[in-house]
């Protein structure tokens, strides 16, 4: 690792886990205090300075590290307190340092880097870690002496990626090591990365105004010119484009103008594509004749009035190039084609687009009428409310929920306190004073700012639009309407209508025969089905009994936010024992959901198994499951509770059926919501592959819960080989180990994968898998005992990492060259570390051809690794026999074995090391060193090899047999976490075998597999004698 790496390594850790900080400060002033390492001392002073940089102590320990930096080297007290205090002001990075805030470091000096304006020039900027691109753009603001600051944003480019930072708290470093970061995954120095900054305009107000500031105007229109060039704003006729280059060229060289200076303008204005459509003669002629027609140049405008004419039409033209875009996510409100929005806010309003750009709706500032922002549940990002005048009600998920709000609340604000346009919202009748203005409610007012009349605060000078008559009104009495245009005639018919009738004239607006088709594709709920099998509902009053359409809130089998006191069902109301079970299932499904605060953010995981692990083993809590989660899918329209709820469906439909009275209201159930709902499908198909399957044993596995959150229902899974290769396969909730198994032999192209198995390698275990379980049971079922047995604190979340691999488990009817592919997949690999580890009794001879064959394995035809054999014997020769010879007799020996050998092929050299071994008794076995305590004439630790001759016990030092017990020999064995015990004989005069050892259950596993597939093989052949 580089020392930007370890550095990286470090500081991630802190800025995701805010419980380490202080944690990490402390072990670091550990290292420093009374470290005399000069090279240390300086490291560890720079790697303090770098986390000061990054994420700021707890209040707690701040004072003692201020105080512990007090006294630190002089050269570093007053830079790292400074950096303190910019963090602490700044606030938490989200990314760890870059190259340039190391070297700024180890030098304590400020960074430096360039930032391109629109109109060519570049200007260096003096930044630190803390740097947010706010400080920036107002440094910017200060060296131009640009006045209007708002709407023009810091952005970084890094090859073909473009990012505004915004004039916010953004970290003008964090985006660096963001680009360092696209640079090393490209497999280049991030010390190379060629990022670059630039400083433009990103949004304009409504109330823009181009004379207010030259400054800004320039570096606005040099942005547009710039924009034309490159294509980024383009004209609709070729007209347009003629007189914007006309324009420009009034505004670079004056009204007096020659040929050659247009031929210079030609390509800082049009595109290279554009510009190659006509000879250069043909261009500079239509530019002189648009030069003779445009208004401005004829009545010669001052260039800052043509730069506000391109400007201006610009701006109008496209308000979603100069818009700030945010990604949101709408989970309730009126329908969307899409729920993933991109958000555009601009001068004219908010509009909501998709991933293609396509607008799906507008908004203009007059109909909003308000934005409200709250932590949503279950996520960590927040949510915010937009109330429109239709009376709708939109409520979107967004990463930058409260900059929306606030970017919104500023538009309306300003446009409010500019607007000459108001609403009178009550009646003022005819008085005795001729100053005070008549009007009726839902009047058009044009306000005017008169010096010359002297009002209070509270009154206004307005004219009325329909009486024709100026005088003065009363604020309380009149709406400010928050535009700079003349309100439309149904806007100020909206505006008149209480929120009742507007809401009620938005629903007599809709088509008929929309409502038509929606009553047609009703989907289909649990209603019919409670009638039978639903417990009575909760008592109602009076009113509900006489008024049906009031029972909406009663009706248990739909959506509601209120957890369940009693079950749905009445076969589970009726058993004690299941009711608390049922309520605490739909609590769990609630908060899987979102619709039920926790005190504290839960493990999905955690959720799932609340839900579904009592019905897996209580068939009569199974109906009770599938009813809940429909009930939560039954008018809801809350989108990412839905979306939420589908996923529990969806992993319900895999894991077991509903009883044969509810099978059918739940195919119905899906059946009508295909077309809306895109996993609707997909769950039709599990229920049916668990028909034929059978239910699951245990709930979801993470990786299961993982993938149907992301709405993957395609999971695959990697498998290793003892090889070091590996291969993705499809793996089904249904999918059992022995149906993988046989992919993978197909895949590898097998003769068969008897004998063969999945192995979990988790924690410190390699775990068989039971070839007849469902591959996510079975994964589930080694998870959680592991969890069982490794100790944890309390409360504490595990997340236990495992690897799958196939691998041949039993060897009875192995032979070397009877199957290429598993000799050179699987066979040769397993054997080989077990060869050397010195398990088998091997003579020297013998070793030498194998050292041979395992070199020409290992470098095929790279003789130059020979001169160096001594360096790598343990590589080539088994543990025990190393000793046996001196280096130079070893290197002697296997090169002379090498040479036999040479022209063969690696697959032929494995092939041969198998065969050599082949002959050996002890091929193909596992080994395990126990301690036995039950046979004096043996030595105290023995190895025990269990293969396809049954249970060998061998001597640890001479690797003589000590016995062979024939699996027909062995009548029980037992195991647990620390013995292992065999009977041998009969259970009446047999010998007992005591073992001290921690893999009992593996020798358990596996001589049980031997016997099961002895006793298998067996019973064919007699079936095929009875054939006969």
């Amino acid at each position: 690792m580089s020392n930007l790496e370890k550095v990286d390594f470090i500081i991630r850790n802190a800025i995701q886990r805010p419980n380490i900080r202080d944690e990490i400060y402390c072990q670091i002033c550990k290292q420093l205090s009374e470290n005399y390492n000069k090279n240390s001392f300086a490291r560890g002073w720079i790697l303090l300075c770098l986390c000061i940089g990054c994420f700021p102590p707890s209040e707690k320990f701040i004072k003692y590290l201020l105080n512990f930096i007090s006294k630190g080297p002089v050269g570093y007290r007053s830079f790292c307190t400074e950096r303190l205090r910019r963090t602490c002001a700044n606030g938490l990075r989200t990314e760890p340092p870059n190259s340039l805030e190391l070297q700024a470091v180890k030098s304590k000096n400020r960074i430096l880097f360039n930032v391109t304006l629109m109109n060519g020039e570049s200007l260096t900027i003096t930044a630190d870690s803390a740097s947010s691109s706010k400080e920036v753009c107002q440094h910017i603001a200060e060296k131009l002496h640009l006045k209007d600051l708002f709407g023009f944003s810091l952005y970084i480019a890094v090859y073909d990626k473009v990012w505004s930072l915004g004039e916010g708290r953004d970290h003008v470093m964090d985006a660096i090591s963001q680009c360092e970061q696209l640079t090393k995954e490209k497999g280049e120095n991030e010390r190379q990365s060629p990022w670059r900054f630039f400083f433009r305009k990103e949004i304009l107000t409504p109330w823009h105004d181009f004379k207010q500031d030259p400054v800004s105007t320039e570096l606005i229109y040099r942005q547009i010119i710039r924009g034309f060039r490159f294509g980024e704003y383009r004209l609709e006729s070729e007209e347009d484009l003629v007189e914007v280059v006309a324009k420009h060229c009034y505004i670079e060289f004056g009204s007096s103008i020659q040929r050659s200076d247009i031929q210079k303008t030609l390509s800082t204005c049009i595109p290279g594509k554009i510009l190659k459509t006509k000879s250069q003669e043909q261009w500079v002629n239509l530019v002189t004749a648009a030069y003779a027609k445009v208004p401005c140049i004829q009545s010669h405008s001052s260039p800052l009035l043509v730069k506000e004419e391109i400007g201006t039409m610009v701006c109008f033209q496209w308000p979603l190039l100069f818009s700030k875009f945010f990604e949101v996510t709408k989970i309730s409100g009126p329908s969307l084609p899409k729920n993933q929005l991109i958000l555009a806010i601009n001068w004219k309003g908010l509009c909501f687009l998709d991933k293609s750009e396509k607008k799906l709706l507008d908004l203009t500032f007059p109909e909003i009428t308000g934005i409200v922002t709250n932590r949503a549940l279950q996520v960590s990002k927040q949510n915010f409310t937009l109330s429109t005048l239709k009376t709708e009600e939109y409520v979107f998920i967004s990463n930058e929920s409260v900059a929306i709000a606030e970017l919104v609340a500023i538009f309306l604000g300003g446009l409010k306190k500019r607007s000459i346009y108001a609403m009178a919202i009550r009646d003022k009748k005819s008085t005795d004073d001729p100053t005070i203005l008549i009007h009726k409610r839902g009047d058009l007012l044009t306000l005017t700012k008169d010096e010359e009349l002297e009002f209070s605060d509270n009154w206004i000078l307005a004219h009325n639009e329909r009486t024709d008559k100026t005088g003065a009104v009363s604020f309380e009495n009149i709406y400010i309407i928050p535009t700079t245009v003349k309100p439309t005639p149904e806007l100020m018919s909206l505006l008149a209508m209480s929120p009742e009738d507007r809401k009620l004239a938005m629903q007599n607006a809709l088509p008929q025969e929309v409502a038509e088709e929606e009553s047609k594709g009703k989907p289909y709920t649990l209603e019919e089905y409670s009638y039978e099998y639903f417990r009575p509902p909760d008592k109602e009053t009076i009113n509900k009994a006489m008024f049906p359409k009031a029972r909406g809130k009663s009706q248990l089998w739909e959506y509601s936010r209120e957890p369940l006191k009693l079950p749905l069902l009445k076969r589970v109301h009726a058993n004690v024992d299941f009711r608390d079970m049922a309520c605490q299932t739909f609590a769990a499904i609630l908060k899987y959901m979102g619709d039920y605060p926790a005190k504290q953010a839960r493990n999905p995981v955690e959720l799932t198994d609340q839900i579904f692990t009592a019905p897996l083993q209580e068939a009569t809590l199974r109906d009770e499951v599938y009813c809940q989660i429909m009930k939560q899918l039954t008018n809801n329209t809350n989108s990412y509770s839905l979306e939420r709820g589908w996923q529990l469906l969806w992993l319900c439909t895999g894991l077991f059926l509903p009883s044969k009275t509810l099978l059918p209201h739940t195919q119905k159930f899906i059946e009508s919501r295909r077309k809306k709902q895109l996993m609707a499908p997909d769950c039709s198909r599990r229920i049916q592959r668990v028909v034929r399957t059978g239910p699951r044993k245990y709930p979801p596995h993470h990786v299961e819960v993982e993938a149907i959150q992301q709405n993957v229902t395609r999971i695959c899974h990697k498998v290793y080989f003892p090889n070091d290769t590996d291969e993705i396969f499809e793996v089904g909730t249904n999918t059992k180990v022995q149906d993988l198994c046989q992919n993978i032999s197909t895949q590898l192209q097998l003769n068969s994968w008897e004998g063969c198995s999945l192995f979990v390698k988790i924690s410190d275990k390699v775990i068989s898998q039971n070839e007849k379980d469902f591959f996510f049971d079975s994964l589930r079922q080694v998870s959680d005992w592991i969890k069982k047995t490794k100790p944890t604190k309390e409360g504490a979340t595990v997340t236990l990492t495992y690897h799958v691999y196939f691998m041949r488990k039993l060897w009875l009817n192995v032979s070397p060259g009877k199957d290429l592919n598993a000799d050179t997949i699987l066979h040769y690999h397993q054997e080989l570390p077990k060869y050397l580890r010195g398990f088998h009794k091997c003579s020297r001879e013998d070793a030498i051809q194998l050292a041979g064959l395992i070199y020409k394995v290992k470098f095929d035809n790279d003789r130059s690794q020979l001169a160096t054999v001594s360096k790598i014997l343990k590589e080539l020769v088994p543990a025990n026999l190393i000793q046996s010879m001196s280096s130079e007799e070893w290197k002697k020996n296997i090169f002379a074995a090498y040479n036999k050998y040479e022209k063969n092929t690696v697959e032929e050299a494995k092939l041969a090391f198998l065969r050599l071994i082949y002959r050996w008794p002890t091929f193909g076995s596992a080994f395990f060193e126990v301690k036995q305590s039950s046979e004096p004439t043996y030595p105290e630790i023995i190895l025990i090899a269990i293969n396809k001759h049954g249970l060998q016990l061998i001597h640890p030092k001479t690797k003589e047999l000590l016995n062979t017990y024939p699996f027909t020999k062995i009548s029980s064995w037992s195991s647990g976490s620390t013995y292992f015990h065999l009977v041998l004989g009969n259970l009446m005069k047999g010998n007992r075998l005591l073992c001290e050892t921690s893999l009992g259950y593996k020798m358990d596993d596996l001589l049980t597999s031997y016997v099961q597939l002895l006793l298998s093989s067996v019973n064919k052949q007699k079936n095929f004698r009875t054939l006969d």
